[in-house]
C-alpha cells in the first residue's frame, strides 16, 4: 500500500491540499513503513491547477492524508480511487501511524466554494 501525505514547510501536514507541491510518500509493508520518499510537483501539477488533466503524479497511491480540502477535491481523489483522510494531527508520521493503528481523527471535507480546492 502506499500512502501520501500533504505536507508542509518541511514538518507539517498541510490543510492546503489543492495548491500543495510537497507529498511524502509512504510505502506501507505488513502495516509497517517499509520506506518514506519526497516528491515535489510543479506548481502545474497541483491539484488546484491539474483539473483537466488526465493522469495525476499522485494517481497510484491508495490513500491521500491531508489537512483540509473541499468537496470537489475530495470527490475528483475518490474518482481516482485515492482515499481521501482529512486529520487534524500535524505530524506525517505520526498520522501514518495512526492511521494504521485505525486511530486516526478523521475529519469531513469542507463545503464547495472554499479555498481548499
Amino acid at each position: 500500500m502506499k500512502i501520501a501525505v500533504a505536507y508542509h514547510n518541511k514538518k507539517n501536514i498541510t490543510g492546503h491540499t489543492g495548491r500543495c507541491r510537497r507529498f511524502l510518500i509512504y510505502n506501507i509493508i505488513n502495516r509497517e513503513i517499509s520506506n518514506k520518499e519526497l516528491i515535489e510537483l510543479s506548481k502545474e501539477q497541483t491539484f488546484h491547477n491539474s483539473h483537466d488533466q488526465a493522469t495525476h503524479p499522485l494517481q497510484h497511491v491508495d490513500v491521500l492524508i491531508n489537512g483540509g480540502m473541499g468537496m470537489g477535491l475530495f470527490k475528483r481523489l475518490s474518482a481516482m480511487s485515492v482515499k481521501p483522510v482529512i486529520t487534524t494531527e500535524t505530524d506525517p508520521d505520526k498520522a501514518i501511524s495512526l492511521y494504521l493503528a485505525g486511530k486516526l481523527t478523521i475529519s469531513i471535507p469542507e463545503e464547495m466554494g472554499s479555498c481548499h480546492h
